[in-house]
């Protein structure tokens, strides 16, 4: 019968454990000279070696011929708690056992000294699961135990284990295991099986195991069905979207290209890919092109290692870190809901939407030509001008003041002047500047820019104000990419630097003339 490479390999000896040596070294030289405490507890993530170490413990602490604190592995008390047949070396999980009558019956059965080993040990897994109860009949025994007892608890949540129980053991906190380990290990098993794993897919799959040399044994087997383990065999037996595909994801979502994005996700579903699980892979690569941003020299080290460097290196020169902060947010809060979510797959495509949707753009992909924005210096100079002008006015005399009618020589500020006039939602700059932007700004955001019951334009002096009708609305259009483009369009139009503002106003619904000439085509139209 085949036998799960993770349970062929479990460690028999604490040399043989993986990158837990400050515990190994602690334990073993307990159990060399003797002085060995009473309770146990281990603490650390899945697949560390927990349940392990307990168990070669329990071996240690009864071998007949230990050596050097191991255990041989060859004794009739190590070949009998390998297999089970000693009874005195018990393994409880608490999961499934905790109430307090299987602690109250654990409690009278150890009193009674051991029937074929010098030491009973009592081994509870997942000890944080136990009821207030079961803590409180275990701690009495943990108080005043009998000289040939020791438990040994283990749990990944050491916050649920009580005090009372923490101050009575001696707690050891086992590591999440580094992906250099658990890849040196991967490939010495993988050639002791005879299975062909190449460097790259070892590497892979010590990165995806997240510190669970368990998990990563269970990866390799689920991989091992076939000739050569290579990075494409893990992408396809696991079910990632690859490398590849998810570089294509995030360079249609930093485009802004809803459409395209969804049929990339569209085409991994079909293939059999879990739709969160192509979310969790774009947040992994917006996590390590960030990390190459924000901390170029510790990138390399950090990176979850599923994408080349070539490729986190290309997004790092174009997307900005406000985007992929943006991005990584949204991945987070679509995967916290979706939990609970019946239809994964319409979770994802929202997510994937919101975040076309709504991302900061990217730095340098393709955009129209556009002009530098002006020095503040500049712009509050440009919106003093207009009172400076009235100003003068007020207190030159009369016939100082000039028009193209009476004088020639007219001042040009005079005829700039009135064409300063403030605009509103029906004059002509707004909606010239409307015409202008709408191939500079996505579809979505130009429908909310362009429809008069969620925005209007306001150019008063040098400012033109954007007021939206809704919180929402302000949200969709307070954006680099919509208050730039009416900028720059503005700027254009006017001859000098605008400043542009998102508010949230009153909307002034108004029919003009020539809507209610359109109104009135309409035979069930009356106007009362």
């Amino acid at each position: 019968m085949y036998q799960a490479l993770y349970r062929k390999w479990r460690p028999k000896r604490f040399e043989d454990v993986v990158g837990q040596e400050h515990i190994t070294e602690t334990l073993r030289r307990q159990a060399s000279s003797g002085r060995l405490s009473h309770a146990y507890l281990f603490v650390g993530t899945r697949g560390t070696g927990k349940t392990t170490c307990a168990k070669i413990l329990a071996k240690a602490v009864n071998c007949e011929h230990p050596v050097n604190g191991d255990p041989c592995n060859e004794c009739a008390s190590c070949r009998g708690i390998d297999s089970g047949a000693i009874l005195d070396i018990e393994e409880l999980d608490a999961a499934s056992n905790n109430g307090v009558e299987n602690i109250r019956a654990l409690r009278d059965e150890a009193v009674f000294t051991p029937a074929t080993v010098r030491r009973r040990v009592y081994i509870i897994d997942e000890v944080h699961m136990l009821s207030i109860s079961a803590f409180n009949a275990l701690l009495k025994i943990l108080e005043e135990p009998p000289e040939h007892l020791i438990f040994i608890l283990a749990t990944t949540e050491l916050r649920k284990v009580p005090a009372t129980i923490l101050s009575r053991c001696q707690r050891f906190s086992f590591r999440r295991i580094s992906p250099e380990d658990i890849c040196a290990r991967l490939s010495y098993i993988a050639a002791q099986e005879g299975i062909d794993l190449t460097p790259d897919a070892a590497d892979m799959l010590s990165r995806l195991a997240d510190g669970s040399l368990r998990d990563a044994l269970s990866l390799l087997d689920q991989c091992a069905c076939g000739d050569t383990v290579d990075e494409k065999r893990v992408i396809g037996a696991i079910g990632l979207a690859g490398s590849e595909a998810t570089a294509r994801l995030l360079e249609k979502i930093a485009a802004h290209d809803v459409s395209s994005a969804l049929e990339i996700l569209d085409s991994l579903y079909f293939e059999g890919k879990d739709a969160l699980s192509v979310l969790r892979e774009l947040a992994a690569l917006m996590r390590d092109v960030l990390l190459k941003i924000t901390a170029p020299k510790s990138a390399d080290k950090l990176a979850s290692g599923r994408y080349s460097g070539d490729t986190v290196a290309r997004f790092a020169k174009s997307l900005s870190p406000d985007f992929l902060i943006n991005g990584i947010d949204g991945v987070q809060e679509a995967s916290a809901a979706s939990a609970e979510s019946v239809d994964k797959r319409t979770a994802a495509e929202l997510c994937i939407i919101k975040l076309c949707m709504h991302s900061v753009p990217p730095v340098s992909y393709p955009a129209p030509a556009r002009t530098a924005e002006p020095p503040i210096e500049q712009i509050a100079a440009a919106e003093k001008a207009p009172e400076r002008e009235k100003k003068a006015e007020e207190e030159a005399p009369p016939e100082a003041v000039k028009t193209p009618e009476n004088d020639e020589k007219a001042e040009p500020e005079t005829v700039e002047t009135v064409a300063e006039a403030p605009r509103t939602q029906d004059g002509d700059i707004w909606r010239e500047v409307l015409s202008a932007v709408e191939s500079r700004i996505g579809p979505a955001s130009y429908s909310f820019l362009s429809d008069s019951a969620q925005a209007q334009g306001c150019l008063s002096g040098n400012t033109l104000e954007i007021r939206a009708g809704s919180e929402f609305a302000a949200g969709m259009l307070d954006t680099p990419e919509v208050t730039g483009a009416v900028r720059e369009e503005a700027g254009r139009l006017l001859g000098r630097p605008v400043v542009v503002k998102v508010v949230v106003g009153a909307i002034e619904r108004e029919l003009k003339s020539d809507k209610l000439d359109e109104l009135m085509k309409f035979g069930n139209v009356k106007m009362i």
